[in-house]
Formats: C-alpha cells, sequence, structure tokens
C-alpha cells in the first residue's frame, strides 16, 4: 500500500498521544512504548482531573485547526477529526459528570488496574525485571492516590455501590494471599533465562511486600471508611446511563429500541440452540445436551498446559486457512501467541502487539483455582473472537497499517463497540464459512451469543430503570432480577455467571457494546451489499472486510460515517 504523507491533523493527533502517556504511564505499557515503564499512573483527583484537562484543551485546539481553512484534510483526516471529537468529547463529559474519580466495581477500576499492569511489563531481562520490582514498590503510593480519589467521590455524594465493595474486598483477599497474583509475580522472575540475582531477588521481594501490604492497608480502608458509607442500590439511571453507552458502544442508541431488541433476540437464540441441541441428541433440552457435551471426555482438555496448546493449535490453523483466502493478513499478524496469564479471574482476553509486532498480539486465559478441565466445544469460538478473523486480525492490522493512519487511529483509538462488536461478527462468520459445523460447536457459539444478548436485557434494564419481563413478575429491574433472568436464560457456570451478574452491577453500559457492536456490523454489511446491488456490481465481502478494519477501532457512528462516503 502506498505511504501517505502524513498530515497536520495526524501531527496534531500523534502530539496528543505523546502527551497522554505523559500523563498516563499505564497506558505506554499496555501500548508497549519506549520509556520507563516503573512509574504508574497517577489515581488521584488531582491526576484525574489533570488527564480531563488535557482532553479539554485538546478538544478545543482539534476544533480550531478543523475551521482553519489553510489545513488541507482528505477523507482520512476526516474520520480523524471526528474520532476525536467523539473520543475526547466524551472523556470531558464523563469527567463533567464525576463518573470517573473514584471508580470502584469489580473489573474495571484502579483496583485491577493496579494488579493487572503486571501481565503486560516485558520480563525478558534483569533491567525489566528491576523494573517491575521499582513499580511494585510504588503500589503503596498508587493506591493512596486512589484513596484520596474514593474520599472525592463519597465527599461529592457518589459513593460506590455496597455490592461492589464487598466484592472488591474479596479480590484483594486473594491479591494478597501467599499464593496470589504478587507473590507468583515475585516467584517467577527469570531474566535472561537464570535465577535473579541476589541484589534483584531482594528488590523483588521488597517490592511484592511493599505490594501486598499497600493493598491490605486498602481492604482496611474499604472495609471501615468506603463500606459503610456505600450506597445500597445498584442501578445509576437513565441519564447517567445514556452517557456511559454512548462511551462504550460508540453509538447514540434509542435505549428502549435497545432493550426490546435484546427481548427478542434472546428467544431467538433459545430457539437455534433448542434446535441445535435436537441434532445433538434427539429429544434434548438444550440443558441436557449441554450436560452430555460437557461429560463427554473428547470434547474437553485436561490441564493448563494442554489448553494452551489446544489454543495455540487451533489458533494458527485458522490464521493459515483464512489468510490470503477471506482476508488480508500482513505476516506480522499471522503471528498470536496463546498464554494462561497470571492472574486467576476466569476471563478471557487480549492484548495489542506493539507497532514494531516485537511484542505480538496474545490471548490470555486467566484459569480460576482449581480448574483443570476446559470444554473444547464451547470455547472453540472463544478462540476465533480473541484471535483471527476477531480481535487479534481487526487490531493487529489497525496497528499494521503504519502507511495510512497515524499512531493515535492504531493505537489510542478504541471503542468497545468496534472491538467487541467485529469479535462476536467474526464467530459469526466462522460459523457461516463452516469452522462450527459441528452440531456441539455451533451449540458453543449460539450459547455464548444468548450470553451476550441477555446481557443486553439486564444491562439496559436494571440501570434505566425499565419494566421487568412478566417471567419476573414484572416491576422495576432489581439485581435479584437480574440474577433470575441470566439464571433461567444462559448456560454459564454458577461461579462465572456470579462475577458477571457483578460486573453489570457495577459496569453500566460496556457489557451490552458486545451485542450492540455486533447488530450494528451486520448492519454495516448489509448496507454495502445493497449499495453494490443497487450499482449492478456483484458484492465482494474480502474486500468490503478490508476497507472496514483499515478504518480502524472508530466509534461506530463515525465508522458508518466513514463507510458510506
Amino acid at each position: 500500500m502506498p505511504r501517505r504523507t502524513p498530515s497536520a491533523v495526524d501531527a496534531f493527533a500523534d502530539r496528543y498521544l505523546e502527551e497522554s502517556v505523559v500523563l498516563d504511564p499505564d497506558m505506554r505499557v499496555w501500548y508497549g512504548l519506549p520509556g520507563r515503564t516503573d512509574e504508574p499512573t497517577d489515581a488521584s483527583p488531582e491526576g484525574v482531573a489533570a488527564r480531563a484537562e488535557h482532553a479539554r484543551r485538546t478538544l478545543a485546539a482539534l476544533e480550531a485547526l478543523a475551521a482553519d481553512p489553510s489545513v488541507p484534510m482528505d477523507a482520512t483526516d476526516e474520520v480523524t477529526v471526528a474520532a476525536m471529537r467523539d473520543r475526547l468529547g466524551l472523556e470531558v463529559a464523563v469527567h463533567d459528570a464525576g463518573l470517573d474519580v473514584g471508580v470502584l466495581n469489580v473489573i474495571d477500576s484502579p483496583v485491577q488496574g493496579t494488579q493487572e499492569v503486571f501481565d503486560l511489563m516485558p520480563t525478558d531481562t534483569a533491567e525489566q525485571w528491576a523494573a517491575i520490582a521499582s513499580r511494585l514498590g510504588r503500589t503503596g503510593q498508587r493506591l493512596d492516590q486512589y484513596r484520596a480519589s474514593l474520599a472525592a467521590a463519597l465527599a461529592a455524594g457518589r459513593p460506590p455501590a455496597r455490592r461492589q465493595v464487598e466484592a472488591v474486598l474479596g479480590q484483594v483477599d486473594g491479591f494478597v494471599a501467599d499464593d496470589g497474583a504478587f507473590a507468583r509475580l515475585g516467584a517467577s522472575a527469570r531474566p535472561d533465562g537464570a535465577e535473579p540475582s541476589a541484589a534483584l531477588a531482594a528488590d523483588l521481594a521488597s517490592g511484592v511486600r511493599t505490594a501486598r501490604e499497600a493493598y491490605t492497608d486498602l481492604a482496611r480502608h474499604l472495609r471501615e471508611d468506603v463500606l459503610p458509607a456505600s450506597r445500597e442500590t445498584d442501578a445509576v439511571g437513565r441519564e447517567e446511563y445514556a452517557l456511559l453507552s454512548r462511551h462504550h458502544v460508540g453509538a447514540t442508541l434509542d435505549l428502549d429500541e435497545a432493550y426490546a431488541w435484546g427481548l427478542e433476540e434472546v428467544a431467538r437464540l433459545e430457539a437455534e440452540m433448542s434446535a441445535t441441541a435436537q441434532r445433538i441428541s434427539p429429544g434434548a433440552t438444550t440443558r441436557e445436551a449441554i450436560a452430555l457435551l460437557e461429560a463427554d471426555p473428547t470434547r474437553q482438555v485436561v490441564g493448563k498446559d494442554a489448553l494452551q496448546a489446544w489454543m495455540q493449535q487451533l489458533s494458527d490453523s485458522a490464521v493459515e486457512a483464512l489468510a490470503g483466502s477471506h482476508f488480508d493478513v500482513p505476516e506480522p499478524v499471522r503471528r498470536l501467541e496463546c498464554r494462561i496469564a497470571p492472574s486467576s479471574s476466569g476471563v478471557i482476553y487480549y492484548t495489542p502487539p506493539t507497532e514494531d509486532f516485537s511484542r505480538p498480539g496474545r490471548m490470555w486465559w486467566s484459569v480460576p483455582p482449581g480448574v483443570e478441565r476446559f470444554g473444547t466445544w464451547r470455547e472453540r469460538t472463544t478462540v476465533f473472537h480473541e484471535g483471527v478473523p476477531g480481535h487479534h486480525l481487526q487490531i493487529g492490522q489497525t496497528m499494521y497499517r503504519s502507511a495510512t493512519l497515524n499512531r493515535w487511529r492504531r493505537m489510542m483509538c478504541f471503542t468497545s463497540g468496534h472491538a467487541e462488536g467485529w469479535a462476536l461478527y467474526a464467530e459469526r462468520l466462522m460459523s457461516d464459512l463452516g469452522w462450527l459445523d459441528d452440531p456441539a460447536d455451533h451449540l458453543g457459539m449460539l450459547d455464548g451469543s444468548l450470553f451476550r444478548a441477555a446481557r443486553v436485557v439486564v444491562d439496559i434494564g436494571l440501570h434505566c430503570g425499565l419494566e421487568a419481563p412478566a417471567e419476573l413478575g414484572g416491576g422495576t429491574w432489581d439485581a435479584e432480577k437480574v440474577w433470575r433472568f441470566l439464571s433461567s436464560h444462559t448456560f454459564q457456570a454458577e461461579e462465572f455467571l456470579r462475577f458477571e451478574h457483578l460486573r453489570y452491577l457495577g459496569w453500566p453500559g460496556q457489557a451490552p457494546a458486545y451485542k450492540l457492536g455486533e447488530r450494528v456490523w451486520l448492519q454495516l454489511r448489509a448496507e454495502a451489499q445493497q449499495r453494490s446491488a443497487a450499482a449492478g456490481g456483484e458484492f465482494d465481502l474480502k474486500a468490503w472486510h478490508r476497507r472496514a478494519l483499515d478504518v480502524g477501532s472508530v466509534p461506530l457512528d463515525v465508522l458508518r460515517q466513514a463507510l458510506a462516503a
């Protein structure tokens, strides 16, 4: 692809990224950018405000740049301006509403982020392990800043929900345990493949001790000061939810319509699952068919090593088969590492490659303690979701397009609805391409899709105070009704579902971004097919995938405008 001459808009966007990683050093680790990795991001109210003010100033400068008639802009620049306007505007709006200070929930708050950043820090050399030891030693500083933010949120009349505080306390207990994440991190040090020096080992031991003590102090603060002041309600209300939904989905939604669609989608998927269960065992219900698959040793792998090897083999075979035939997969993107995560939350996730691909894209499986058996029928579709043609293709291909996209577009512009919606679209596409023809594997894909549809219903229903279905007795949604709906309409293990239940209660607007994002991706493809038919041409799916992914992970409203141009 010919290299595009960088524009004034590109320089503006890249300068914003460079300034942002100074204010948010954790972002430097996430993107694998050069520079210090031992300094954590400031979690204090002042640190949060500084980042929001940076976004506000940049947004004003962006508007001035876009209005300057002397600055030429091509179609790529127009997308950059639209995407920055959306993302920066929402960052400012979230801050002005007080929603970014003192955040506390079970999945996306400084409690988890302070620990999880270590999963991404490089661990090859003694120097890199020294940076880890240094960052461990700064954990107390970071959590003290976070405590100040919690105090500010309480003072502003924005206490966290009681359920979230209680659950986070349980997570912290796991972090500080003798076999917890910090202890395992310190014990895993093998710089240059050898035992650490005595000095480095001592620094790591001191850092681990400091981190565990800091989290112990945080737990005491949560228990004694935050929990008594926490709120009993879980719902945040329609106004706050609408703002957070726009942030996560990347589109302005009719929330009532989306809720009604979610209920319809649950019913549709349940019917399809029932029909698929008949293909597995005639006369069986969906739950009975799932029980048969769960008891079938040929559809399981046992042990973490076997799980990692199975993921890697399936991922590699998908890349080999799809590259060139259905997708343009650049050579560096054909490498994807499947790993078992050091943490043990049960989450499966993807982390992007560095821009030079020296750190490849990685699919992580965080295995809960004691779990040794994994159902391949359920998780085959997950590998496609996280790998190729899902997140890895989408994000890796965007990272590769340095000839056409600036660094902000390739690295920092991210929208859950775009990313997770594409990953669900990718699962369905793999079914269409025959990779899930086995009824058991197809049932696994439907099982995940149903789970994501149920999220749409309970998340919007609870936080917007909508009417619950008659099966739940009607009335306003609450946490108990959310649990009953999830229990009766999904087929996940109870331990996993308990965590997901807490996730929806405490992270409004994010979980529906998966299914609602997939819905938009399917709409965009249908619109492109209609345009091709109206022009008398034949729709080229591979070319459309390439064009759509080359835009990058922009908000879905911006993507729609770009593809319609």
